[in-house]
């Protein structure tokens, strides 16, 4: 019977100096699924696929990849394993071809013509393939890296913020990519500081300073927040934040652009009111109050604030 998982973490703790970067991290990873490392700068992401790479040793726990330690038995596995940094180093002075074609004798892949084509086929890069690297822009670096990773079929990519600094239209056309790359039995590992992006994902691993915070499907995570979401829209909030926190039964709010968002304690049907009361009491302006369901932003800052 082939295992399910193809990644298993157990206490695995990572330090630099007095930091722990990783702190008693405990989490597996099924075979096939696109699974999100989420969380914000300094949360353990990097670090956490830098260990799953065998890039770094653990200071305490055991890692199993693809049932071998990726340290121990890192050649291994480097055949398995397709592994996108935040600064994956494309050669600016050689072609998309030359360039693919580089990468693909690294791993000592000689016939990989048919599969570079069928990849620069799926990326849309087929009529750019003579361009130099440092004449694409940032999307296409972004595929063109991805080709790179993908060039030897590796079972396992590991992508590091892979959408970090890309336009929109990019990220989205990444994402479609990524779908199609599991679609063909490939298991993706994510980091990502995008919690729109973890929606996308069949399970998520939320991160804060190194610890598991919480690890299920989105939508699970976000069913089990519990208590109430609110949006409120108003003319000043910076003092709508202070009124709403003195409001009776208000758990947290938290500002996401024009909008806040105000979590209460428990299912209460006059809550709507009270906060609307409280704010023109104080003199503001209210644009728009209504209930909503919590998304992985909510989910992320209410499991931060009850740790």
């Amino acid at each position: 019977m082939v295992d399910q998982n193809i990644v298993t973490l157990d206490k695995v703790s990572k330090r630099y100096g007095a930091v722990a970067a990783v702190d008693r991290l405990s989490m597996s990873i099924e075979r096939g699924e696109m699974f999100g490392l989420i969380g914000p700068d300094g949360a353990g992401k990097t670090t956490t696929i830098r260990l799953i790479c065998g890039l770094l040793r653990v200071d305490a726990g055991r890692i199993e990849v693809l049932g071998a330690d990726p340290v121990r038995q890192h050649r291994l596995l480097t055949s398995s394993i397709g592994y996108l940094s935040q600064h994956f180093s494309l050669y600016g002075d050689l072609s998309i071809d030359e360039n693919v074609a580089f990468f693909a004798e690294i791993h000592g892949v000689r016939d990989y013509v048919a599969r570079r084509d069928r990849l620069l086929e799926m990326t849309q890069l087929t009529p750019f393939r003579g361009r130099l690297a440092d004449r694409l822009s940032g999307g296409m670096k972004q595929k063109l890296a991805l080709v790179c990773t993908l060039v030897h079929e590796p079972t396992l990519i590991v992508l590091d913020e892979p959408t970090t600094g890309v336009d929109p239209i990019s990220r989205r056309e990444f994402w479609k990519l990524l779908s199609e790359f599991r679609a063909q039995g490939i298991t993706v590992i994510l980091s990502t500081p995008y919690l729109d992006e973890a929606e996308r994902c069949s399970r998520v691993a939320l991160l804060h300073e190194g610890r598991l915070l919480a690890l299920d499907r989105p939508a699970a995570l976000r069913a089990a927040a519990g208590g109430g979401f609110y949006e409120v829209m108003v003319d000043d909030f910076r003092r709508a934040v202070d009124v709403l926190n003195r409001v009776p039964g208000v758990a947290s709010v938290q500002l996401f652009g024009e909008r806040a968002h105000v979590r209460i304690d428990g299912p209460d049907p006059a809550t709507a009111e009270r906060l609307r009361a409280a704010l023109v009491a104080a003199g503001l302006r209210v644009s728009s109050l209504r209930e909503i369901a919590p998304a992985l932003e909510d989910v992320f800052i209410a499991r931060t604030n009850a740790r």
